[in-house]
């Protein structure tokens, strides 16, 4: 079932001979529960790309659909809505509440959106990113790997439809970097959780089922991962 559809996306910034294309004519679909690395060197447009699916950078031209829904023709009231509801993203650096506990910081989406919390769901995503022992830890009191997991947790809380990764290991030792990846698989086997992630790296992407590139804002190739 195709979950997200991007047509003939463009972003351009600046005007005249100031011009920049940061994506140039970009179209590409996902299905549910795909697990598909961005790949492309500084500058090529991805973390662009990341933005715009996120609804956090408006496109120039081109359209992005989630779940049939048409992101761009929403007003600002509901495009909050479709970023707290339907996005969950994690960044390379964290991007936590300093004061708020473990338990606290994932539950946020949730309680930002006047929900109830499921307990269930929250234990077992806790138990999953092996944080039980820390849920009463603030983030600085916290390893760097642990600080990305409390992040994830973040992200899948309110049960994404897409749950989008900005260099997600980029701020990581190569141990917590591979701990975070086999832990961004686990989300993608047990909840079938689609995921999009950014990355330079190619032998990291490799842990995706798909590989899609991108040089100079468009996308060069778009390949299935054996």
């Amino acid at each position: 079932m195709e979950i997200l559809r991007v047509e003939n996306l463009c972003k351009n910034y600046g005007k005249g001979n100031t011009l920049v294309r940061a994506l140039n004519d970009v179209s590409f679909s996902v299905e549910k529960g795909e697990f598909v690395a961005v790949v492309g060197a500084s500058g090529s447009g991805k973390s662009t790309l990341l933005h715009i699916l996120g609804g956090v950078d408006k496109p120039t031209s081109g359209k992005v659909f989630v779940e049939g829904q048409d992101v761009y023709k929403l007003n600002e009231n509901n495009l909050a809505i479709f970023r707290r509801r339907q996005v969950g993203l994690i960044y390379q650096f964290y991007n936590l509440i300093p004061i708020l506990n473990v338990q606290e910081n994932i539950t946020l989406p949730i309680l930002l959106d006047n929900k109830e919390v499921d307990k269930k769901y929250l234990d077992e995503i806790i138990d999953t990113l092996g944080l039980k022992n820390r849920i009463n830890h603030l983030p600085n009191e916290l390893s760097g790997g642990q600080q990305q997991r409390v992040s994830i947790g973040r992200a899948l809380m309110n049960r994404p439809s897409l749950l989008l990764a900005d260099e997600p290991t980029g701020n990581l030792d190569s141990k917590s970097s591979k701990e975070i990846i086999e832990l961004l698989k686990i989300s993608n086997k047990k909840y079938n959780q689609t995921i999009i992630m950014i990355t330079h790296d190619h032998n990291l992407a490799l842990n995706a089922n798909r590989i899609i590139t991108i040089e100079d804002g468009k996308i060069i190739s778009d390949e299935k991962v054996k």
